[in-house]
C-alpha cells in the first residue's frame, strides 16, 4: 500500500469514526496531494514525493505557529498544532539533534573550522552528509546547531 493509498483508507477511517480533527487534517493533506497530481497531468505521486508535501506541509505550519505565536494568536496556533499533529505520524523518524551533532563534529574535524567564518565551510558538506543518511532533518535546525558550536 502506498503512503497515498494508506492517507485515504486512514481518512476514510477518520471520518467513519466522526473524529472530526483528524479528518480535517487529512483532508488537507488529500488536497495537497491532489492538487500536485493534477499539476502533473494526473500522474500518481510516487512515495517519496508525498513524503516531500507533508514536509513541506510540516515547516508551512510550524512556521505558522511561530507568526501566530508572536501574534499571540492562540486560537490559530492551536489550529495549525493539531494539524501539525495529524500530518507529523506520516513521516519517518528524522535525525535527532546527537545525530546531527555526530556527523557535524566529523565534517568540523575534517574542514578544520575553528569559528563562525567558517559556517560555510561546514554546512554544504554536512548537508551533503545529512542527505546521505535518507533520514529527514530541518535545516534551520542543522544551521542553529552549527552556529551555536562555531559561535
Amino acid at each position: 500500500m502506498t503512503l497515498a493509498e494508506r492517507l485515504q483508507a486512514d481518512l476514510k477511517a477518520s471520518m467513519l469514526a466522526k473524529d472530526e480533527k483528524r479528518t480535517a487534517g487529512l483532508r488537507l493533506i488529500r488536497a495537497e496531494i491532489l492538487r500536485l497530481e493534477k499539476e502533473e497531468a494526473g500522474r500518481v505521486l510516487d512515495d517519496a514525493t508525498v513524503l516531500g508535501v507533508l514536509a513541506a506541509m510540516v515547516k508551512q505550519r510550524r512556521d505558522s505557529i511561530a507568526q501566530f505565536t508572536a501574534a499571540s494568536r492562540a486560537d490559530l496556533v492551536a489550529k495549525e498544532e493539531a494539524e501539525l499533529d495529524v500530518i507529523l505520524p506520516y513521516l519517518p523518524a528524522g535525525l535527532t539533534d546527537e545525530e546531527i551533532s555526530s556527523h557535524m563534529e566529523s565534517v568540523i574535524a575534517t574542514t578544520g573550522a575553528s569559528g563562525p567564518q567558517d559556517m560555510g565551510k561546514v554546512i554544504g558538506p554536512l548537508m551533503k552528509a545529512l542527505k546521505a543518511t535518507g533520514k529527514s532533518f530541518e535545516g534551520s535546525k542543522v544551521n542553529a546547531l552549527v552556529k551555536a558550536r562555531l559561535g
